[in-house]
């Protein structure tokens, strides 16, 4: 689904480059997420996929944790599987001291002093569109790295950027399962569509108009589902 599971892959790609320019590694990451719904969860599954260990989900009502029950699922299963530590509290709350924020909730939730209070060299993915989570001019006061869902900022994740490589490389495949190695793979395409050249604070992923995108990860997808260099259906193996 483009705004669920292509939301997660574009947030990957730009987490990725993101720690590139701070010098942090995922597994030492402490992450809150705001927003448990389809693109939250999606996010935080591949995030747990990939290593990493501290990560909070926030809802309306505060963190997810396991002194509660849950009648979604979803949400019961980003209890059973993040916040080893069982805290709970607010977005402000749980924020504090944390390296990554990452927003696909609602608008104008934190303000720039909020922000302030996480770790040193902090990443801010503010999502909701129109309106992110927190100012982006504010954030950047105190964020190293600063990200919206919106053009008129840097650093716009925008899941576009997934699309339509992705679906290129799964009907080159002949393939129809959808699975995190493969949506692990386009990230990293996205990502490495980046040129170390180019990356900086401003520039964490390549721009949605970028030509070289689309073609690396439909190869890169083909790769994954293949398990081996990337073949077009007839090709011989």
């Amino acid at each position: 689904h483009d705004d669920q599971h292509g939301t997660a892959i574009v947030v990957l790609a730009a987490l990725r480059n993101a720690l590139r320019v701070v010098d942090k590694r995922l597994e030492d990451l402490r992450i809150v997420v705001s927003g448990v719904g389809a693109a939250g969860h999606a996010i935080i599954q591949l995030l747990v996929a990939l290593g990493a260990t501290d990560i909070i989900g926030c809802g309306s009502r505060g963190a997810i944790h396991r002194g509660e029950t849950y009648a979604d699922p979803d949400r019961q299963w980003i209890a059973d599987h993040t916040n080893a530590g069982d805290e709970s509290g607010s977005l402000r709350d749980v924020l504090k001291g944390a390296d990554v924020f990452i927003g696909v909730s609602a608008p104008n939730l934190l303000t720039g002093e909020d922000i302030a209070t996480m770790a040193k060299d902090a990443i801010v993915f503010a999502l909701a569109n129109p309106d992110p989570e927190v100012d982006p001019l504010e954030a950047g006061e105190h964020a190293a790295v600063v990200a919206t869902g919106r053009s008129d900022y840097p650093n716009q994740i925008n899941n576009v950027l997934a699309f339509p490589g992705f679906f290129r490389g799964m009907l080159d495949s002949g393939s129809a399962e959808i699975t995190q190695q493969v949506m692990i793979a386009a990230a990293k395409a996205i990502a490495d569509s980046v040129t170390p050249d180019e990356l900086n604070a401003s520039y964490i992923v390549p721009s949605v108009f970028d030509p070289v995108v689309a073609p690396a990860v439909a190869a890169a997808v083909r790769d994954a589902v293949a398990g081996g260099p990337s073949q077009h259906r007839g090709e011989e193996k």
